[in-house]
């Protein structure tokens, strides 16, 4: 059975990646990523990590991605943005990038790095337990700083979206104060 709820979920997740990385539209391609973080935590039940399957879909599905949908929509990014390159030879760095990624990614499946025991619940205890301890132990710095980080971005998004409501410059596109003339009595 496992065996084909994977074969049905794999597509579903391929191509809602594939959507995602073809739409236009800010709001639609982040729809199509709540759909590929669902189809992960599909993927995490099948692997036996209910726990994993859970903040899958608390806390990526749930709470990032409406934190995403909601400074999309706050912000107004639902036009259509100009396709023209700001950067010369962006688009083709880019590209060789993304095959280096692919070919990094094949040579590390090929060499079955990381596959040196079959997975499952750590030999001591259970996912939950092993989770938490990693997390909150060898982990617990980048874990806050993640969190801080998403927090300023938030807020920095809300404060630069009310600038631009209320009809105020950027910071650097103020001009610089002209002095004010002398008064003669």
């Amino acid at each position: 059975m496992d065996l084909v709820v994977f074969w049905v979920m794999a597509p579903v997740s391929v191509g809602a990646a594939v959507l995602m990385l073809l739409q236009r539209n800010a709001v639609y391609a982040a729809l199509f990523l709540i759909l590929n973080q669902f189809t992960l935590a599909v993927f995490f039940v099948l692997l036996d990590a209910h726990f994993l399957a859970a903040v899958q879909v608390i806390v990526y599905a749930g709470a990032i991605m409406v934190l995403f949908l909601f400074v999309i929509m706050f912000l107004g990014i639902d036009r259509r943005e100009a396709l023209v390159e700001t950067i010369r030879g962006q688009r083709w760095l880019a590209i060789g990038l993304g095959l280096l990624l692919v070919v990094g990614v094949v040579l590390a499946i090929g060499l079955g790095v990381g596959l040196g025991r079959a997975p499952g619940p750590p030999p001591g205890g259970d996912n939950i337990r092993a989770v938490a301890r990693v997390l909150f132990t060898d982990y617990v710095f980048p874990f806050e700083l993640t969190s801080i980080l998403l927090i300023l971005a938030a807020v920095a998004a809300m404060v630069l979206a009310r600038r631009k409501a209320r009809g105020l410059p950027d910071r650097e596109d103020q001009p610089a104060a002209e002095p004010e003339p002398e008064r003669v009595p």
